[in-house]
């Protein structure tokens, strides 16, 4: 008889969904207390576990290093042959076990507790040797896995994948992490280009910038437009600072009220206060500003209101 693939995909979702909404209730004071440990942590959080464990261990250190907590990775198996030396006692070690009894973790114990180094353990099973010895236990216990045999850890993984971004984010909001922290550990990600581009470092400066002073003569004015190429022309006052602005569309609607071109000066047709930003200011933001105002140029003012970019 065939299958139905997708009765049993739903089935499955169905399944590590409820597995996800049971884990609501699990979060207690070991929680917090757990948080506390990671966020006095002097050091690194350590995080370990075997197998399945171990993969989402990986990606739990990798979700906390990201997002303000400095975390790595250290393969139970491993410790016992040397690694153990990456562990320090000013650091925190987070042990992923479903069972609780993964020999190989089970093995780290006695050496932490004589370097002193506080325990969190995340198991499926607050009764296990591991849950026991640890300062804080996170319970990823489930009722079922997804697997029909009862065997492949999958509802286990993915409690456990979703406590682990649940100590990220609640340590990424204690520490007030920012868009900008993000983007300094994502510099080669699109999201920290975005990020971490700021105005002051696309601007046109100095002579790129195209200004003519209060009083020049329109015709002057097309002439700073055409040699500096940008579609339009900042105006200034006598102390440099900005006092206008003056843009091709302007020099449209200009020609369409029958302004004399030869005649005019500037002030007369120029716009006054222009919507202005400053060079610190995320370029992500100023197109933003551009795309809602549908304007293709922003003049960028230092503190002082000279233009500057």
């Amino acid at each position: 008889m065939p299958i139905d693939y997708r009765s049993s995909a739903r089935r499955t979702i169905a399944m590590e969904g409820a597995a996800v909404t049971a884990l609501s209730d699990k979060i207690d004071d070991d929680f917090t207390r757990a948080c506390e440990l990671m966020l006095a942590c002097q050091g690194r959080v350590v995080v370990t576990g075997m197998g399945k464990s171990g993969h989402i261990g990986r990606k739990i250190a990798a979700t906390l290093a990201s997002t303000g907590t400095p975390a790595m990775y250290v393969h139970p198996g491993e410790a016992s042959h040397g690694d153990m030396g990456m562990i320090t006692a000013q650091d925190v070690v987070l042990a992923l076990s479903n069972s609780g009894s993964t020999a190989e973790v089970i093995t780290m114990l006695p050496l932490l507790k004589r370097l002193g180094t506080p325990l969190i353990s995340m198991t499926g099973n607050p009764a296990s040797e591991l849950a026991k010895a640890a300062n804080a236990h996170l319970d990823a216990g489930v009722a079922e896995e997804a697997c029909p045999l009862g065997l492949a850890p999958t509802s286990s993984t993915t409690v456990a994948l979703v406590l682990g971004d649940a100590l990220a984010i609640a340590l990424l909001e204690a520490r007030g992490f920012t868009a900008n922290d993000f983007a300094f550990s994502h510099p080669g990600g699109a999201l920290g280009r975005k990020l971490l581009l700021k105005i002051e470092d696309i601007m046109h400066t100095g002579a790129e910038i195209p200004t003519v002073a209060s009083g020049t003569p329109l015709t002057n004015a097309l002439l700073e437009m055409s040699s500096k190429a940008l579609g339009m022309t900042t105006i200034q006052n006598s102390d440099g600072t900005l006092l206008g602005l003056f843009t091709d569309g302007d020099l449209r609607r200009a020609i369409d009220h029958g302004v004399d071109i030869q005649r005019a000066r500037i002030d007369d047709v120029m716009t006054r206060n222009p919507r202005s930003v400053q060079p610190g200011m995320l370029a992500a933001e100023a197109l933003y500003i551009m795309e809602e105002k549908k304007i293709t140029a922003l003049i960028v003012i230092d503190e002082h209101s000279h233009p500057v970019g």
